[in-house]
């Protein structure tokens, strides 16, 4: 597709700005292709590429705008939390299952993000989604907002306490690897 007043070479350049974009994509595609054969080898990456080539072209997404910067201590902090948060919840999701008694209240929430970035609100939603007690439902990407299966919230509280976890996430996410106008709309 060319552009008004865009010569062909340009057109090109930009073709291929856009296909250098999808290059993680494509390497993580060819990843996931040699893990389920189970073989690293020239025809299992040759292979690989062809798929994920095909792959990509049948189920075309729109790419994920990346803000370009990344800060090594807040990625260590998140990963910390959600270390931590994943042993502490498993454990008691445990807990539950083995403990006498009534079974625990559930209950939906709905957490409106301050971010509009799809690729930390995804974040956002996986990290949710991989510790036990909690599974992102829904999103709608238009108005920044998750909808969360919780476990075990009796009173107020644990919805709050869940809140302030799901925000906690956010901000570890947008300090890592936010866009200067998130982190500063965090502070």
């Amino acid at each position: 597709m060319e552009l008004a007043g865009e010569s062909p070479r340009e057109a090109r350049r930009r073709e291929f700005g856009v296909r250098l974009h999808e290059l993680p994509l494509v390497i993580g595609l060819v990843v996931l292709w040699m893990m389920l054969w189970h073989e690293v080898s020239l025809l299992s990456v040759l292979s690989g590429l062809v798929i994920a080539v095909f792959v990509m072209r049948l189920f075309y997404l729109p790419p994920v705008e990346l803000a370009g910067r990344f800060n090594v201590w807040h990625a260590l902090r998140y990963l910390g939390y959600f270390v931590w948060h994943l042993a502490r919840a498993s454990w008691g999701v445990a807990w539950l299952a083995v403990r006498p008694g009534p079974v625990p209240t559930t209950s939906i929430i709905a957490v409106k993000l301050t971010t509009r970035s799809d690729f930390i609100m995804t974040m956002v939603a996986l990290t949710n989604s991989l510790i036990p007690g909690s599974l992102v439902t829904e999103i709608d990407r238009f108005n920044s907002t998750l909808y969360l299966h919780v476990l075990n919230t009796p009173t107020q509280r644990e919805l709050t306490q869940m809140r302030r976890s799901v925000y906690t996430i956010e901000r570890l996410l947008v300090m890592a690897a936010g866009s200067k106008q998130e982190v500063q709309a965090l502070t």
